[in-house]
């Protein structure tokens, strides 16, 4: 079927979604029909052609007042059969990095290197070796605290579940820690994971990353190396992340979707997150709320 849906999601934090709340969209589309997905959460709405960037930046800020998010997705290949996501930040809050800097008096020092890394301001390798370097000492025992104090972000659990019964691949791809990436990727179901290694001797960080780094170009070659292997379109994938390091692996994908962006992602991905969760990625792919069941 070719044409574009147009998916409105209302965050848990707001009443019932109803079809007087997107009256807005007659201002803009005629003759709509909405479809629900999932009666007071999700609705979607056949488009025969694409929407211009004025009217659909129309429609989210009306959507915005709201706390709905406007999603806007081709109708062919809708369902993705591989999925690659960014942990700190979109599956899990918060970054681990900075949650271990609490461990060292350095957490605000710490936490500003990060920001201006996601937000594109210093090369990603760097800024991980700096911060890395900090940690130098830090027994083990803190990596276990900050494992124990993770929390998975709504929605995590469920979008990997559901795509995985429905026969997709999905996969954790983090520039963080293998220490956090492999919990983590059981904890929500995903098939594999990839992160950095820290460097540990005698229960200690040595305040190296083994090599390689696993940087923004090495996200997207995971997002084209798994595209090949499972034989698929570049348009059967989709990358969810927040940071600068994400922006090519979320380009790269067939449907790319910033999970409440830095200003850098959202300028550069045409689909965000900003008040929904994470089961958001499955209404795009027209999941139902029966699916999520």
């Amino acid at each position: 079927m070719q044409g574009f849906f147009l998916i409105c999601v209302s965050s848990a934090r707001r009443q019932p979604l109803t079809q007087i709340d997107l009256l807005f969209l007659h201002e803009t589309i005629p003759d709509i029909q909405i479809n629900w997905l999932n009666p007071g959460k999700a609705a979607e709405i056949f488009l025969s052609d694409i929407l211009s960037p004025e009217t659909l930046s129309f429609i989210r800020d009306k959507a915005g007042k709201i706390s709905v998010d406007v999603f806007l997705t081709p109708a062919t290949h809708r369902r993705k059969k591989l999925l690659l996501a960014d942990m700190d930040a979109t599956i899990v809050e918060g970054e681990t990095l900075d949650a271990l800097a609490a461990y060292t008096g350095l957490e605000d020092h710490i936490a500003a290197i990060t920001a201006r890394a996601m937000r594109g301001e210093l090369d990603f390798k760097a800024a991980l070796d700096e911060r890395v370097q900090m940690l130098r000492g830090l027994p083990v025992i803190a990596l276990d605290k900050t494992l124990s104090d993770i929390t998975i972000n709504p929605g995590a659990r469920d979008t990997i579940r559901v795509m995985r019964a429905h026969g997709a691949e999905c996969y954790l791809v983090s520039g963080g820690f293998t220490y956090f990436t492999h919990p983590v990727a059981e904890a929500c179901g995903f098939n594999g994971h990839h992160g950095n290694q820290l460097e540990i001797k005698d229960g200690h960080l040595t305040g190296k990353v083994c090599p390689p780094i696993l940087d923004k170009e090495s996200k997207q070659a995971l997002l084209y190396e798994y595209t090949s292997k499972l034989g698929l379109l570049a348009e059967q994938t989709m990358a969810v992340g927040d940071g600068a390091n994400d922006i090519p692996m979320l380009l790269a994908a067939g449907t790319g979707v910033g999970y409440c962006p830095k200003p850098v992602v959202q300028k550069e991905i045409f689909n965000a997150i900003i008040h929904t969760d994470l089961t958001s990625l499955l209404y795009i792919q027209g999941y139902t709320g029966d699916d999520i069941k």
